[in-house]
């Protein structure tokens, strides 16, 4: 059974549609990365799984149960970090989470228990007016991860981290499963920290998922990229055009996507000539490693596409 599975999920603001009809499905025990670009859905989907928002049409289900019809036995099932922490500023950070300990009815030790998992054992006693933005974030895990849910949903966990903060949420995220046993889903916009933090990804664009799946699989079945540097990069679109290739400009160059079961080392070779016979400067021409940034522009490209789904594992 999933951890969270979604069909048909929808919800419309007027005649604004911000998240449209989204199926998802997320491995039991997986760190899935649910990535797209602000604005692009994430947000509401989290808020819909959780209870706050009623879909306007679809389902969603939270270890098989229906969060619409079962709302509170689904909430029982997940911890969730938003952007809001609600911390009382001038208590301490474990009297923060006794209160909430203490509504949910939990035993005194479970305290210990999640402070120990982010390893804030030693400043549990500081007030939390005193932590850093840092120090919060891993409160707010702390506090999500209260009664060892089995689901985990967390907004953007690294916004506003320095790289020391975001090196060790990092850290904290990719061992969750095998130190809980729960399953994270983790929403960003940040492509870098998804690709070294997940093990399963979800592109969300305009509303829409337009893939997910594995991640390993996904830069397994990635359709090759060849970048190059020119001298004239507008003139070097101009001449490539005629060969079939779907191109991109970038701040440092080109990149001509190949289609599947291209031959790499013939169209690399086929581009460098024509380049050199239209007079182009050529600096540089190779394959692009195989990456969660080029999954994600070859998914949101266009829009208009169906899901696509790669099996999970």
């Amino acid at each position: 059974m999933a951890a969270i599975e979604t069909k048909g999920l929808t919800r419309r603001f007027g005649k604004r549609t911000a998240v449209d009809g989204v199926s998802m499905t997320v491995p039991d025990r997986a760190v899935y990365g649910f990535l797209g670009r602000n604005g692009a859905g994430k947000t509401t989907t989290l808020k819909m799984l959780l209870g706050l928002l009623q879909p306007t049409a679809g389902s969603a289900h939270v270890c098989g149960i229906d969060v619409a019809t079962h709302r509170i036995a689904a909430a029982r099932k997940v911890g969730a970090l938003l952007e809001a922490h609600g911390f009382y500023a001038n208590l301490s950070g474990r009297e923060n989470l006794d209160l909430t300990r203490t509504l949910l009815g939990l035993a005194a030790t479970e305290v210990d228990r999640v402070l120990e998992v982010v390893e804030m054992t030693g400043d549990a006693r500081r007030r939390v007016s005193d932590y850093s933005l840092g120090m919060r974030q891993r409160l707010g895990l702390a506090r999500a991860m209260l009664g060892a849910p089995p689901v985990l949903v967390l907004d953007e966990p690294t916004n506003g981290l320095d790289p020391d903060g975001i090196a060790d949420m990092r850290r904290f995220l990719k061992a969750l499963p095998d130190r809980t046993g729960a399953t994270v889903l983790l929403s960003s916009h940040l492509l870098s920290e998804i690709e070294q933090t997940a093990t399963h990804v979800g592109i969300v664009h305009e509303g829409r998922l337009v893939l997910e799946g594995d991640l390993a699989r996904l830069k397994a079945d990635q359709v090759p990229e060849i970048a190059l540097r020119v001298d004239d990069p507008a003139r070097a679109t101009q001449v490539l055009r005629g060969h079939d290739l779907t191109l991109s400009e970038f701040s440092d160059g080109l990149v001509a996507r190949l289609r599947p079961g291209d031959d790499h080392d013939a169209a690399v070779a086929a581009l460098t000539r024509a380049l050199v016979a239209a007079e182009i400067g050529v600096f540089a021409i190779g394959t692009r490693a195989r990456s969660l940034e080029g999954i994600y522009r070859q998914a949101s490209a266009s829009p208009a596409a169906p899901a696509r789904t790669k099996e999970f594992a």
